[in-house]
């Protein structure tokens, strides 16, 4: 008896919602577990019905397909989906990422399914590859928390502040926790807008208002909201350099 497969339908166009629908009626063990129509819905969904095999498509407002991705962590069991794109399909075929392109037969559709299906649970590399090339530096990150997923734009971060094995990120006047090290979001995030100002802190250089004495030698970040952060004397160093 063969291993029923779960799958998610992720598009912001119900008409291909409905196509990919009406191909997997062929497929009897494939068992349709949700339907997505933004990428938002998509991180919360892909992380609770943990399905087997997604249906992306890749140009969605706000949230695209890559970055659904990037967020999720997940690059197994991918089919992507999109509408003629001379940049988009140029950087899949660089990477040998397969894709669909709208419109598509059954034939074409049950291709790929069969591709996707030999390689399910194996990681593919060309993923990351065309992840970090689609974005080389974070745009939003993703803080899960309990049933809510939050996606904050890095634009709207203030700072990050490492507490154990935590970090705590300030927007908005709100702070959000994440597992994740210091050193790790660092090293998505842009370095001309973003600066390891002491061993515990990163600001953002948008919100940077003013540097201020602190106590003998030391200086402290003054950011737009209030928010004060400790400079030590290398990152005062770093300051100074590009600013």
């Amino acid at each position: 008896m063969s291993h029923t497969l779960r799958a998610l339908i992720v598009d912001d166009e119900s008409l291909a919602r409905h196509l990919i629908r009406e191909y997997l009626q062929r497929h009897t063990d494939i068992d349709l577990v949700g339907e997505c129509d933004s990428g938002l819905q998509a991180v919360r969904d892909i992380d609770t019905l943990e399905p087997d095999l997604i249906f992306l498509d890749i140009q969605m407002p706000k949230l695209t397909g890559l970055e659904v991705l990037a967020l999720t962590g997940r690059r197994s069991g991918v089919i992507f989906t999109t509408a003629y794109d001379a940049y988009a399909l140029q950087a899949f075929d660089l990477h040998a990422v397969d894709y669909l392109l709208k419109p598509f037969s059954q034939e074409r559709f049950d291709a790929a399914l069969a591709r996707a299906r030999a390689m399910l649970g194996r990681s593919q590399p060309a993923l990351d590859a065309l992840i970090a090339a689609s974005a080389p530096w974070l745009e939003r990150v993703l803080i899960r928390d309990r049933e809510q997923v939050h996606v904050i734009l890095v634009s709207s971060i203030d700072y990050i502040e490492a507490q154990d094995d935590y970090i705590a990120i300030h927007a908005e006047g709100k702070c959000y926790l994440k597992t994740q090290s210091l050193a790790d979001i660092e090293a998505r995030l842009d370095p001309k807008g973003f600066v390891r100002v002491h061993r515990s802190y990163l600001i953002n250089l948008a919100r940077l208002q003013t540097i201020e004495r602190h106590g003998k030698d030391g200086h402290a970040a003054r950011l737009a909201g209030g928010h004060k952060v400790p400079i030590s004397r290398t990152g005062y160093e770093r300051l100074r350099t590009i600013i």
